[in-house]
């Protein structure tokens, strides 16, 4: 039976040699045929004599036209050069349509090549392993015959390859490149099997086999086509997991996969076919996710080689030590025009390249300490190797975003998901208060700061895009702080004090970064700028973490005025983004965290302190900035000044109102007219920011709207559900006459709204005319109930309690006195709306009379009410007609005409 299976085997072995000798012979034959044709042609007389007949005819298929060119190989370079000024994408591009609708045409009319190259290389990988399962050779003669069978078929490649060729004209074309590239995969298979299913040999000396190898594919590459280099690199990456066999550390394999991956990329930076290069790193990449996939505890020699292929792919397209990449850089495809340089291939596959390790190494998971510090290791690694190794590669300068982005990514999710270095830094002093210091989070702030110092280096030596370098330099060491605060909390072990202590560090490193930068600019200072930026920064960051919630308001106002200083001083535009952003955040602090309700709780000093503070720092920082041509902060500033500043009225006179002991700032009309002014106050700082314009106008409408729309419900319940006049059960009118809560819940608010739309020239007409109107109508309200309570008292404010004489007079007087003073403006204005609305009051005033006074006054009080009536509209009479004749016209005619 096993003779049997010998002789099947060998038959199955001889198909795909016996396919090469029948086309091998074929060929032979049809080059003598067509010697014989020409020699038939020169002898009838058809064409002149050629006695001397080419070495290699092209072959021609007869069904073929004369002058039809040969059909090239899906990976063959154009031969017409493009224009120079057609600037469509590289001809190195990988992924395009026309390759993959080449590849389908090539392997649909030569997929025999591809099967006969996989047969071979199976063949001798199986050889061994069936010599395995049926014990017929000892272990060494196996691997022998492995190797034999594999420089045969290599031998056999080349032979072909220098007798008949392997270009494209070539009847054998391809066939070396199946030989040679199923030789290579049968000469690593065989190598492999000696270590994995024998152990003939150590890891050591299989590796230099493997580089031996490596290095006659390497050669063998340069001189064949590129068949040659896929069937060895598919065959290679695949050999390991088809040979099979176990071992108690097949870390090793690592190493192999990486020289499969050197020698890919070496036959590439020679030929250029591009794809190769490609199809080197994917096979890669797999290749060792499938192999930690099965082992995971190699998993840091997974990472490390993941690593070290980014730098290969980064080193050999370019052919040099110290890679130097120049074009254009990926990030520039985003702002790309039309006639714009596209990338060049190196400089894709290096980003690229560098791109997959990065996410692989940020993203895996740390089962033990020393797995987390590799993985922090290597990623600061990359990060410092593209600025220092890589800095003359001007086109990769982008990439080092990327491990840079991964290094604070792997250390945030470290401590959101709580590993193991995070809860060994947990326990440091969970057994004895007198334990070590842990020096983990001190580590990675000065891992931090060394990356920040690099990045400020390749500022001061790049000529382009220095800013951008410096900016890296002052965002990536605050950055992982920020990281850490966020995922780690280092406050709760080592104490707020000295973790503040690291914020304050970065801030120095920041102001050095700054003074450097300044002294190199000159006037340009958009270095200093971000600098001092991350320094204020830095400074903040430190009063997060050690001042109370009142100490950090305070802190954060000063931060705004150093910030305006500076600017002053230096002339530091960015500055204006720290204003901006400071702004933002205090304004949220004194509204919503801890916000309105912290201060209504909190003592009265300590709250008149932060809100007079913000309020006296907002002014002093817009006095600053004013002269300089910053519109954004300056318009900031202003709005939150003002904002503020009524803020802290409506506060104090709450909390005064509060220690009468009648009522509070939810049920009562004055608690409530003053958290409707502070919330429209809120909405007009929104409003007068509107002229700023922009896409963040839309977030402006959302605020003013919500500001609003809170203030108008206070408003609507101090009218309604607390008015003393409708409720028996509201809280009472404190005060005397006048000078009471009614003015505080309605006039108050009136006058905000109308000085406030008089005072921001950009509100639009629909807003001015609701604003004013509302005015007007909480102006009437507060009057209405003013004189209520001069007659009635506070006690007879409900309405039930009915209305006196008196103070049904007094209503008439008022009407007639608010008309009156309209008309006088009316005419001091030249306002015809102004008029129109006196005489509007005057007729409410007559309808009023006619209708409710003569019936509900008598007595003397009647007379003086008809008396007062008739005169008034006698005078305004009077007064309307001389202000017709006056605006009319004709010119103003006499009054005794």
């Amino acid at each position: 039976m096993e003779s049997l299976l010998v002789l099947v085997g060998l038959i199955v072995l001889a198909i795909p040699v016996a396919i090469v000798v029948l086309l091998v012979g074929h060929t032979r034959l049809r080059r003598r045929v067509e010697q014989l044709e020409l020699q038939l042609r020169a002898l009838g007389g058809d064409v002149p004599e050629a006695r001397a007949v080419p070495a290699r005819p092209e072959p021609r298929k007869p069904t073929e036209k004369p002058d039809k060119p040969p059909k090239p190989a899906p990976w063959s370079k154009a031969q017409t050069p493009r224009p120079a000024a057609e600037q469509s994408p590289p001809a190195a591009v990988v992924f395009r349509e026309d390759r993959f609708a080449a590849l389908s045409t090539w392997l649909r009319e030569n997929w025999f090549y591809a099967v006969s190259a996989l047969s071979l290389a199976l063949a001798g990988i199986f050889l061994v392993q069936y010599g395995v399962e049926n014990g017929l050779l000892p272990p060494s003669a196996r691997v022998i015959a492995a190797l034999l069978f594999g420089a045969a078929l290599i031998v056999a490649g080349e032979v072909i390859r220098r007798r008949y060729g392997d270009d494209e004209s070539s009847a054998t074309a391809y066939l070396p490149s199946v030989f040679s590239g199923a030789g290579l995969v049968t000469l690593f298979g065989g190598i492999l099997a000696a270590r994995q299913l024998y152990d003939l040999i150590g890891p050591e000396t299989a590796l230099a086999a493997m580089v031996v190898v490596a290095l006659l594919g390497l050669v063998l590459g340069w001189f064949h086509g590129p068949l040659l280099a896929a069937v060895g690199l598919i065959g290679a990456f695949s050999a390991p997991f088809v040979v099979g066999g176990t071992s108690e550390d097949p870390s090793w394999l690592y190493a192999y996969f990486f020289v499969i991956a050197v020698l890919g990329l070496g036959i590439d930076t020679v030929r250029r076919w591009a794809w190769i290069s490609v199809l080197t790193l994917f096979g890669a990449y797999t290749a060792c996710l499938l192999l930690v996939l099965s082992s995971p505890l190699t998993e840091p020699d997974y990472l490390i080689c993941v690593t070290a292929l980014a730098v290969v792919a980064i080193a050999i397209p370019v052919r040099r030590i110290w890679p130097d990449h120049g074009g254009a850089m990926i990030s520039q495809i985003i702002g790309r025009k039309k006639g714009d340089a596209w990338p060049e291939f190196p400089t894709r596959l290096g980003f690229g390249a560098v791109a997959v390790s990065s996410a692989i190494l940020s993203v895996h998971w740390a089962d033990s300490p020393a797995e987390f510090w590799l993985g922090v290791t290597l990623l600061a690694g990359l990060t410092l190797g593209l600025m220092l190794w890589g800095s003359r590669a001007e086109a990769l300068k982008d990439a080092t975003a990327l491990p840079a982005l991964g290094l604070v990514w792997f250390v945030l999710v470290h401590g959101w998901e709580n590993g193991i270095v995070l809860r060994l830094f947990a326990e440091t002093y969970a057994e004895t208060a007198e334990a070590d210091y842990p020096w983990v989070v001190t580590i990675l702030i000065m891992l931090g700061a060394v990356i920040s110092v690099t990045a400020a280096w390749r500022s001061m030596q790049a000529r382009t895009f220095p800013a951008v370098w410096a900016g890296a330099a002052a965002v990536f060491a605050p950055a992982l702080a920020i990281a850490l605060e966020v995922g780690w909390h280092p406050a709760t072990v080592i104490g707020a004090y000295p973790w503040a202590l690291h914020g304050i560090a970065l801030g120095v490193l920041m102001v050095i970064f700054a003074e450097r930068f300044a002294r190199v600019d000159g006037d340009k200072r958009m270095r200093a700028s971000l600098a001092t930026l991350s320094a204020l920064s830095c400074l903040t960051f430190a009063c997060v973490i050690v001042l109370s919630s009142a100490a950090l308001t305070v802190a954060l106002v000063a931060m705004i005025v150093v910030a305006a200083a500076l600017d002053r001083k230096f002339t530091l535009p960015p500055l204006s983004w720290f204003i901006w952003a400071g702004v933002f955040t205090v304004t949220v602090r004194l509204v919503l965290n801890p916000g309105l309700d912290w201060a209504s709780t909190a003592p009265v000093v300590e709250m008149a302190l932060v809100y007079s503070t913000a309020t006296v720092g907002f002014l002093i920082g817009w006095l600053l900035i004013r002269p300089l041509d910053r519109p954004v902060a300056t318009l900031l500033l202003e709005s939150a000044a003002w904002a503020t500043g009524g803020i802290l009225l409506s506060l104090l006179l709450e909390r005064w109102l509060q220690s009468f002991g009648e009522g509070n700032a939810t049920n009562s009309h004055w608690g409530l007219g003053l958290l409707a002014l502070i919330w429209l106050l809120l909405a007009f700082a929104q409003v007068q920011r509107f002229e700023l314009g922009g896409k963040l106008n839309y977030a402006r409408y959302l605020l003013a709207a919500f500001f609003a729309g809170h203030g108008l419900f206070r408003l609507a319940q101090a009218l309604a559900e607390a008015n003393p006049l409708l409720s028996t059960v509201a809280p009472p009118v404190l005060g005397p006459p006048v000078l009471n809560t009614l003015a505080v819940a309605y006039l108050l608010p009136a006058l905000a709204i109308g000085f406030s739309v008089w005072r921001i020239h950009a509100t639009p007409l629909w807003l001015k005319r609701a604003s004013w109107g509302l005015s007007s109508v909480l102006a009437a309200v507060w009057l209405g109930l003013t004189i209520r309570h001069i007659w009635q008292g506070a006690a007879g404010m409900y309405e039930g309690n009915g209305v006196t004489q008196p103070e049904l007079y007094t209503y008439t007087m008022a009407l007639l006195v608010i008309g009156a003073a309209l008309f006088y403006q009316s005419l001091a204005r030249r306002s015809d709306l102004m008029r129109k609305a006196g005489l509007g009051v005057i007729g409410l005033a007559v309808a009023k009379v006619f209708l409710i006074d003569i019936a509900g006054l008598g007595g003397l009080i009647r007379v003086f009410s008809l008396l007062a009536l008739g005169l008034a509209l006698a005078g305004l009479a009077w007064l309307n007609r001389w202000a017709k004749l006056r605006h009319s016209p004709q010119g103003a005619e006499p009054l005794d005409h």
